[in-house]
């Protein structure tokens, strides 16, 4: 009994300097964050939301998702330190990394990491079935289309793939659900969605109105994949209603950031959280099946912060420490 007593005793002793440590480890740690995400209707504002009140709830830390103009728009406030988190797609990282944002020409953003792999966001069009736009090569000359915010990953490069395709146009900017009613009510033909599936925005259309959900061709594929940074993504046909078929497209990586002055120590557990928690990552929204640690390798732009690197080195996916800001 006695050396019953002297076992429960030391393990007791052990508890209160783990809790003790960790209460340490807790130093410099934010009262609350603030994560970078979209419009709202779009996946960002959808996942970002639902992920910052998973961390929040978890780690004991207060926070929340803001509405932003996008990608490009979270490299600058993350960078800057105006938000702590963002999300963003990394062909505008990279703009942003190397000074070529439109949002500030020259400036070099610089003090963003790499945090975690969310997924692919792939190029989709949709158009309504009255329109009879049933293809790229449908999209009649001078018609209006939607790219979403200014400054999405959307506005910044489906723009330029259209004109890449031959598809001459007027170009409209708003919220991915304020389009998506425009677009119901007639007042523009078509909107070139970037975002993970399903969007939100489609979805809620297709409940109201018959919709086309356009994919590419072998030969527009071919041109658009040789020209941008993109790779060829099939859209299954279960993600929507108004697909009778899987939609061949083609898609860019999407990467969840941090300012690199966070705190080590809060990197890691939000890391860790994120990536050993993925049944929990999928019930906020179905694009985060491919929020899963091997996917790491996906990110060839952004420097890793140090915490989210020390996890996935802990768990057998190497990151170099070329790699890991210093």
């Amino acid at each position: 009994m006695k050396t019953q007593a002297v076992m429960a005793a030391a393990i007791a002793s052990t508890l209160v300097m783990s809790t003790a440590t960790q209460a340490q480890d807790r130093s410099g740690w934010p009262e609350s964050f603030t994560v970078g995400t979209a419009s709202q209707g779009g996946t960002y504002f959808a996942y970002g939301s639902g992920w910052a009140n998973f961390v929040a709830e978890n780690l004991g830390v207060s926070g929340g998702a803001e509405i932003t103009g996008g990608p490009m728009q979270n490299m600058a406030l993350v960078h800057t330190g105006d938000l702590m988190f963002g999300l963003t797609t990394l062909g505008p990282a990279r703009e942003s990394l190397e000074g070529n944002s439109p949002l500030a020409p020259g400036m070099k953003m610089d003090n963003v990491c790499a945090m975690f792999p969310m997924y692919e966001t792939p190029f989709s069009i949709t158009a309504l079935a009255s329109s009879g736009i049933t293809s790229i090569s449908d999209i009649p000359d001078g018609a209006t289309i939607g790219f979403g915010p200014a400054g999405s990953t959307s506005d910044t490069y489906f723009p330029r793939m259209m004109e890449t395709l031959g598809v001459k146009f007027e170009r409209r900017n708003g919220s991915w659900s304020d389009l998506g009613g425009q677009l119901q009510d007639g007042l523009i033909d078509v909107v070139a969605f970037a975002a993970g599936i399903p969007i939100p925005a489609v979805s809620q259309l297709e409940v109201q109105t018959k919709v086309n959900i356009i994919g590419m061709t072998d030969e527009e594929v071919k041109k658009i994949t040789e020209a941008f940074p993109v790779s060829e993504f099939t859209i299954p046909a279960s993600t929507y209603q108004s697909l009778d078929a899987p939609s061949r497209v083609v898609s860019m990586w999407n990467f969840a950031m941090v300012n690199c002055d966070v705190p080590e120590s809060f990197v890691y557990e939000v890391t860790k959280l994120t990536m050993e928690n993925n049944d929990k990552m999928v019930s906020i929204h179905k694009a985060a099946r491919n929020s899963v640690p091997e996917n790491y390798s996906k990110n060839n732009v952004l420097p890793w912060h140090p915490g989210a690197a020390r996890w996935f080195n802990e768990h057998g996916y190497t990151i170099d420490a070329s790699m890991i800001k210093q």
